[in-house]
C-alpha cells in the first residue's frame, strides 16, 4: 500500500473513516513479541453497524477533581455474541474523514478506518457469559490525552474486524491540561529542566513553570515549545494508522540551583485572557555539585516498555515485566536519586498514543528524580533514515517522538549521545544506533566524555549504550560465535581500558548478565564479589530486563560471565563516598538484591599503570 489513502464518506455516524497500511514490529535478538496495536489488521475493517449492538460509556465526563487518570465503564449487548468480539478505545472519539491523508492513487484500496484505537480488550474479559447473554460489562483506565474518546464493538477478532457499534463519546474536565513532567539534568550541573505535554498552543497560552526551594519565595522560568506533525515520521504505522497527535511539549530550564537541596515546582499556562491553568505541585532535589562526597544512589535499566493496569493490549504478553518495574522504583523512590533507562523506551512502534501512557505510567518516579534516557532500536532505527542499523524497528518513529518527548543534555538531540555528571559520577551516555567505530564523531565524543573527567574528584566512571557493545552470552549473540554486537568492543575496549572505566551498561538483551572485570576477553581479576585497589579492566553489564519478553542465554556459560539471570531486573548503584561503591541488582518482583558486589579503593589506584593504560613517562629527573 502507498503512503496516502482515500478518505470516503460512510452513511454512518463515523463519517468516512480512511485506512493505512500496518507495517509488522519486529522483535530483537531471540525475544520476539508483537505490538499489541500491531495485531489489529485495520486494513480490512469493515462498517457493519446493527441494531441489535449497543455500546454505553460512563462517566461522561473524567477528571472532574483534577485527575489525570480516571476509570470508565463501558456497558454493552450484541445479539450475536462472539468469543472473538473486542472493544476499541479511540481517541479523538468522532473518526472524521477529514483526518486522513489525501490520495493521490485511483486503484488504492478504499478504506473505512484510519487510525488504530489506543487500546482494547476482548468483550469476555472479565465477562464470562458474554457469548450466551450477549451483554458485558468493561472497565478501562484512561489517561487525559487532551481529546474525546468513544468505545466500538467490532466482531470479527482482530484479523478481520467488523464495526457493529460505537457509544457515546466521553471526555476529560479539562483535556489541554498540562501533564506527566519529566525531570532531567541539564547541560551545566546545577539546571534541572522539565519537560511536559499540553493541550495549549502557544498561540493560546504562554508556558512556564513557577519554581523555588521548598518554603521559600517562587520565579518563573519560561518554556519552549515544540510539536510534532505527521510528515515528520519515516514510515508506517508511525505516519499511518499508528499517528496521533502528541500535543505540546514544552521544556522549562531551572537554572542556578544549590546543590542537594529540594525545590517545588508546577508547570502553569498563562492564558491570553489573563487566567492561569496549574498542574499539580512537585518537587525535586537538585545535583550534588560534582565531586561532592554525599550519599548517591543510581538506576539503570533498560527495554521496560509500558503496560496497562486495567489489562487492555495484554493478550500477546508483550511487556509483562513493565508494572513491577516501575511499581518497585515507586515503592522505593526516596532512596532514589536518579534514573538512567537506556534504550527501548516504551515499544510504541509508530502507534504514537503510545507514548502519552508510558509518561503517565511513569510520571511518579520522573516528576521527582531525574529521568534520564538513551536511544535504543526500537526508538529510532529505520531504513535510509540516518540510523546505523537498516530496520523497520523503530515503526516509522526514526526517533523523532523519543527526541522531543525526553530532553537529554546532548548537543544534537538527533545524535542521542551525552555526558552527565552526578557528584561523584560521570556518565558517558552513547547512542549505539549511529556509528560508534573508530574515526566516527560519536568515538570522539566518547574518548572526550572519558578523558575530561577528574577522577579524583569523580572516581566513579560509567559507559552505558542500549546495544550489548562489550560482553552478554545471550543465545543470539553466542550462536554468532562473538558474544556481542558485531564490531563493539573492537572499536571500545581501548577506551575503557585507557581511561579506566569501572562498568559498561547495556539494554537490548532482555535479561540480567554481569562480568568479571575484563579486557580482550580475559579476566583481570579472580575476585567475585569484592573488587579492592587497582582498576585493570572494566565489568560489563546487561540490564536490559526491565520489562520487554525475557531473551534466553547461550548453552554455554563463558567462563567471563559471573552471574546470569532470566528475568525482570533492575540495577541500583550507591556511592557512599569517593573510595566506597555498592553494585546491586534486584528482582522486579520482589525488589530484593540477587547480585551484588562492592568496589573499594583509593585513588592512587586509578592512576596506577596496567596493560594498555599507562601515560607516557621519562627517564629525565
Amino acid at each position: 500500500m502507498g503512503r496516502r489513502f482515500l478518505c470516503t464518506e460512510v452513511s454512518i455516524f463515523l463519517a468516512g473513516l480512511c485506512f493505512a497500511s500496518l507495517s509488522f514490529s519486529r522483535g530483537h535478538i531471540d525475544g520476539f513479541g508483537e505490538q499489541p496495536l500491531a495485531k489489529i489488521a485495520i486494513h480490512k475493517a469493515t462498517v457493519a453497524l446493527h441494531d441489535s449492538a449497543s455500546v454505553k460509556a460512563y462517566p461522561l465526563v473524567l477528571g472532574i477533581k483534577g485527575e489525570d487518570t480516571d476509570w470508565v465503564t463501558v456497558d454493552l449487548h450484541y445479539a450475536n455474541p462472539s468469543v472473538d468480539d473486542w472493544v476499541g478505545v479511540f481517541s479523538p472519539a468522532k473518526f472524521d474523514g477529514s483526518a486522513c491523508p489525501p490520495v493521490n492513487d485511483p486503484e488504492e484500496q478504499t478504506p473505512y478506518l484510519c487510525s488504530a484505537p489506543i487500546k482494547y480488550k476482548y468483550a469476555n474479559h472479565s465477562n464470562p457469559g458474554y457469548t450466551k447473554t450477549g451483554n458485558a460489562s468493561l472497565k478501562f483506565q484512561l489517561i487525559n490525552q487532551r481529546a474525546d474518546f468513544s468505545f466500538a464493538l467490532f466482531s470479527g477478532g482482530l484479523s478481520n474486524p467488523k464495526l457493529v457499534a460505537v457509544s457515546n463519546s466521553i471526555v476529560f474536565a479539562n483535556p489541554k491540561a498540562p501533564l506527566y513532567p519529566r525531570l532531567a539534568q541539564g547541560k551545566p550541573w546545577d539546571e534541572m529542566t522539565v519537560t511536559w505535554t499540553s493541550g495549549y498552543d502557544i498561540k493560546e497560552a504562554v508556558p512556564f513553570v513557577e519554581w523555588g526551594l521548598k518554603g521559600e519565595n517562587q520565579v518563573r522560568s519560561p518554556a519552549g515549545t515544540l510539536t510534532i506533525d505527521r510528515n515528520s515520521m519515516c514510515g508506517s504505522p508511525a505516519w499511518t494508522v499508528g499517528w496521533r497527535d502528541a500535543g505540546f511539549i514544552h521544556t522549562s530550564f531551572l537554572k542556578d540551583l544549590w546543590p542537594n537541596s529540594v525545590y517545588t515546582y508546577k508547570m502553569g499556562h498563562l492564558l491570553s485572557n489573563g487566567t492561569f491553568i496549574w498542574s499539580k505541585s512537585y518537587s525535586f532535589k537538585s545535583s550534588p555539585y560534582p565531586g561532592q562526597d554525599s550519599l548517591q544512589r543510581i538506576i539503570v535499566f533498560g527495554d521496560m516498555g509500558k503496560a496497562e493496569r486495567d489489562g487492555s493490549n495484554e493478550y500477546s504478553d508483550y511487556q509483562p515485566g513493565s508494572l513491577n518495574t516501575t511499581d518497585q522504583l515507586i515503592k522505593d523512590l526516596k532512596n532514589v536519586d536518579i534514573v538512567f533507562h537506556i534504550g527501548d523506551i516504551c515499544y510504541a512502534n509508530g502507534y504514537i498514543s503510545q507514548w502519552d501512557q508510558f509518561t503517565a505510567q511513569v510520571e511518579p518516579i520522573a516528576s521527582t528524580v531525574p529521568y534520564m534516557i538513551g536511544s535504543g532500536n526500537h526508538e529510532r532505527d529505520w531504513p535510509n533514515s540516518g540510523s546505523f542499523y537498516q530496520n523497520m524497528d523503530s515503526g516509522g518513529e526514526c526517533g523523532v517522538l523519543a527526541e522531543t518527548m525526553f530532553y537529554v543534555p546532548a548537543e544534537n538531540r538527533a545524535k542521542f549521545w551525552y555526558k552527565t555528571d552526578y557528584g561523584m559520577f560521570r556518565f558517558c551516555i552513547a547512542d549505539s544506533e549511529h556509528d560508534w567505530r573508530e574515526g566516527s564523531e560519536q568515538h570522539r565524543f566518547i574518548e572526550n566524555c572519558l578523558a575530561t573527567v577528574d577522577r579524583q574528584k569523580q572516581p566513579w566512571l560509567i559507559f552505558a549504550a542500549h546495544r550489548v557493545l562489550g560482553y552478554s552470552s545471550d543465545s543470539y549473540y553466542g550462536s554468532e560465535g562473538s558474544f556481542e554486537e558485531p564490531m563493539g568492543r573492537q572499536n571500545l575496549q581501548r577506551l575503557w581500558q585507557k581511561y579506566r572505566v569501572d562498568i559498561a551498561f547495556y539494554g537490548h538483551v532482555h535479561n540480567y548478565e554481569r562480568t568479571c572485570p575484563i579486557y580482550q576477553n580475559q579476566c583481570v581479576n579472580s575476585e567475585k564479589n569484592h573488587y579492592s585497589g587497582i582498576v585493570n579492566g572494566t565489568i560489563h553489564v546487561v540490564a536490559g530486563g526491565g520489562g520487554s519478553h525475557l531473551s534466553t542465554f547461550s548453552e554455554i556459560t563463558p567462563s567471563w560471565s559471573l552471574y546470569r539471570d532470566y528475568d525482570f531486573g533492575f540495577v541500583k548503584l550507591t556511592a557512599f563516598n569517593r573510595s566506597s561503591l555498592l553494585f546491586e541488582y534486584k528482582k522486579s518482583r520482589d525488589g530484593r538484591v540477587y547480585d551484588s558486589f562492592t568496589i573499594s579503593r583509593e585513588y592512587s589506584d586509578v592512576l596506577a599503570c596496567v596493560h594498555d593504560s599507562c601515560d607516557a613517562s621519562t627517564l629525565a629527573s
